[in-house]
Order: structure tokens, then sequence, then C-alpha cells
């Protein structure tokens, strides 16, 4: 009996993909015996090779020298190259000297990394033994190098938080998501910092998982979903307590990092807030798509620069909230409590289909919940095949129709086609909720209840008085 469940057993695409390389794992195979390529270790070169097709993809815009409009043609698209220069990272220091539009552990994320390519280029010049580059490039790659690191972090906190399914983790390694948009953006470091997050507080960490959600949130405004997730979560099965820990320690942190830049550079640090109030719907937004169908009449109708979207801006909370009270009462009134992954996924996944801001690479946030919320290879590929396309047609309209690019029905169509493959997603993880035989995570091995829920994990369900069938109950 192995020790684990065996992807070639369990998934027919694995399956499949395994007579490849001589059919599924033996009857009689041992698990467990490799002294160095252990699931971790093949898991994060999955990742270490994804992240170099990444930077392949990368490379030709790497030196901010984009003729013919080079981003486009070769999709290579990424903010690092013009916002290098845009926020003159190679002299200022993000809030204290330059106006930034993103929160602040990333602003220092940008600060570090130039820090550390002017140290190269000083070296360079010095030495004369180094390649000389231009400045943006250096920023480049260390940005690269860093989100790779990211990268790999994610895969570990996610292998840690399948359980016995370690295996799963090789869905982040082998990412087509992951290819196309590693280097798009620094989003990869809130991911990195939610999935430290979760995996602290499925070691029973709650303070430490407060501290690296609120790192999260600082990074990121999304990790503030996860604590929406164990809240719902919380609630239902009477830790409260423990959630209002972890919620106290998230704050704590935020406040640390976000405090003291409010105070020293206040218009500044505040930019982030209102740059997303004013904004109006993005191009991949579904509110977008309405307005265009709307002759630019709907909402708010023409905006004059820097006047804010207020129907747009209701419209849109009002349909998140709507949208949060479907997912509690969810929570509450399933058979039994679902799985922490299953709730931050459904939460994530509303925020982005109803938010008037979905960027590409934000799907990213997606990744780790989707592969443990609902680890089958087939649908999770079959959705990353609809952000690839999506990254495609958007370059390609951004191109333009007369430069050889797209109209916008068709950039459109493939934004709309990843939309529905995100709502089927979410349809089936909500099946499983509902109907828990066919929740693979809980079938797959037995007495498994939530390998990421920590103090939630096997514990008794207050609206239900009893732990789920089959389980040991833990009152922690």
């Amino acid at each position: 009996m192995p020790d684990r469940v065996v992807p070639s057993w369990s998934d027919p695409v694995v399956a499949q993909a395994s007579e490849a390389v001589g059919g599924p794992w033996g009857r009689f195979a041992v698990t467990g015996r490799a002294w160095f390529w252990t699931p971790l270790r093949v898991c994060l070169l999955f990742a270490t090779l994804a992240a170099a097709v990444a930077w392949l993809k990368q490379a030709p815009c790497s030196d901010g020298n984009w003729p013919g409009q080079l981003q486009y043609t070769h999709l290579c698209y990424s903010d690092p190259v013009p916002l290098f220069g845009v926020y003159g990272l190679g002299e200022a220091l993000p809030y204290l000297d330059a106006e930034v539009e993103y929160p602040v552990l990333t602003g220092g994320l940008m600060a570090l990394a130039a820090a550390l390519s002017g140290g190269y280029d000083r070296a360079a010049a010095a030495s004369g033994l180094l390649p000389d580059v231009p400045p943006v490039q250096s920023f480049t790659v260390v940005t690269c190098l860093l989100l790779t690191v990211g990268a790999l972090v994610v895969v570990r906190s996610t292998l840690a938080l399948a359980g016995r399914r370690p295996w799963d983790a090789a869905m982040i390694g082998l990412s087509p998501l992951l290819v196309v948009h590693a280097f798009t953006n620094w989003d990869l470091f809130a991911v990195a910092l939610a999935g430290l997050g979760m995996w602290a507080w499925a070691r029973r960490r709650p303070v430490l998982a407060g501290v690296l959600l609120g790192l999260g949130v600082a990074a990121k405004l999304y990790p503030v979903l996860l604590l929406g997730a164990l809240f719902l979560l919380c609630l239902r099965s009477g830790q409260l307590r423990v959630w209002l820990r972890t919620a106290l320690a998230a704050a704590a942190a935020w406040a640390a990092v976000n405090v003291p830049v409010a105070v020293a550079a206040p218009e500044n640090w505040s930019r982030f807030f209102v740059f997303s109030r004013e904004r109006g719907a993005n191009p991949e937004s579904i509110w977008n798509m309405a307005i265009r169908a709307g002759g630019g009449d709907l909402f708010d109708g023409p905006l004059a620069a820097g006047e804010a979207p207020v129907v747009l801006n209701g419209v849109v909370m009002v349909s998140l909230v709507a949208f949060g009270l479907g997912v509690a009462w969810l929570s509450l009134a399933a058979p039994l409590r679902p799985r922490v992954p299953q709730i931050a996924f459904l939460l994530v996944a509303g925020f982005l289909l109803l938010n008037k801001v979905w960027s590409p690479q934000y799907s990213l946030w997606l990744l780790p919940l989707a592969v443990l919320a609902r680890p089958r290879w087939r649908s999770l590929l079959l959705w990353q095949a609809t952000e690839v396309l999506v990254w495609v047609v958007t370059t390609l309209h951004y191109l333009g129709a007369a430069n050889r690019g797209i109209d916008v029905e068709w950039f459109f169509l493939g934004v709309g086609l990843r939309d529905v493959a995100v709502v089927v997603l979410m349809a089936l993880v909500v099946r499983d909720v509902l109907d828990p035989d066919r929740d693979v995570v809980r079938t797959s091995w037995p007495g498994t209840d939530d390998p990421a829920g920590g103090v939630l994990d096997n514990h008794i369900d207050a609206l239900r008085a009893s732990p789920r069938p089959g389980a040991v109950p833990r009152l922690g």
C-alpha cells in the first residue's frame, strides 16, 4: 500500500501521460524510497524549468528596446520594464521619492530589485569582467530571479497543503499559466506570502498565519479574501477565537508595513487607494464588455480625467457583497464543512469575475487555490488553456487590427471563453462542496478531511454536532 496518492492510478490524464514513460505505477512498486528525487524536489525542478521557459519568452523584452511593438508581437510584455523608468527605480525610492500605484510591500520588492541590480551595474562598470547591460535589463533579470523564488515557495506551500497528495504540486510546476505570467507583474510575491500563510494555518499556528497573510495583503489586497474564507469556516466550526487571533495578527502585520510609509509620505502612500477608486473597468472585465455593448453610456458614461466611476464602483461593490453572501450561505448550508481551499477558491474566483479590474496575471492568484480545491488535471489544464488564449488575444488586441492584430470582438470572445472556464471550475467546486463524495481530496485517502484546515481539520462541526463520518475528532 503506497503512503500517498499515486496520480497515475487516480487521474486519467496522468495515467495516459504515463504511457510515455512505461505506464502507470506498478501494483507492487514501492513509494517513499528515493533518497534524492522526492516529490518535493521533482516539483521544484518542474517549477524551475517552467521559470526558465518563462524567461525565454520574456528575454526579447528585457532591455526595454521594443521596436515595432515587440512587446506584443513576441507576447513578452511585462510591467517591470516600463515601470523601471516611470518610477525612476534606478535612483528613487518608491513612495518616499516617487508615486507608486502598488501596495507598499510590492513597492518594497521593487526597491530591493533596484538595489540589487544597481549593485550589479556598479560592479560591472568597475570590474569590466561582467556583462555590461542597460540598467533596465539588469533590473528585469533580478526581478525575474526574485519572482522565481516566489514560484518555488508557491510549489513548496502547495505540496505541504496537499496532505497525502504531494504530486498535486506538480500542477503548479507544470502550469502553462505560470509560464505565461510568472514575470508579467509582481503577483507571485503575494501568492507566495498567501501560500505561506495558509501553510502556517494548516500547521496550527494561527498567529504566524495571520502575520504572513497580513504581509500578503500589504503586497496585494486579495489575501484578505483568505481571511474571509477562514472566518466562514471558523464560524461554522465554533473556532472564532482562533480566527480572531489570526485576523488581529494580520492587521498588526499590515499596519507595521504600511503605517511608517503612510506617516513619511501620506500622499504617495494613498495613491494606490486613490488609483483603485478612480480607474475604470479594465479591458478584460465583464463590466468593460457590458459598457462596450451599451455604446459607452452604461453606468457612468464618459468620464473626465481623474473622475471616479461612482456608479460602476457601486454596482461592483453590491455584486461582490451579494456573491460573498452566497458563498457564506454555501459554507454554512453544506452537508459537511467545506475545505479551506474550496471556499478560498470560490471567493477569489468570484472577486476576479465581478471586480472591475482583472489584469491577466491576476489569474496566478487562483492557481494554487484551484489545485488544492479540485486537483484534477483535465479541468485545470482546460482552464489554463483559456488563460493562455486571453494573453494571446490581449496582446493582439493591443497591437491593433490595423497592425496585424485583432478586432475587439475577437478579444472579447477569448475573454468570454476564459470567464466560462472559470465559472465551470467554480460550479465543479460547488458540486464537490454539496456532495462531498465527489471531492477527490476527501475520498482519495481514508480519514482525510481537510489537509489545509489546521484547527478545522476533523474538528467537530458546530452546525452538525459531529465530525465527518470515519474521522477522528480533534478538539484543538
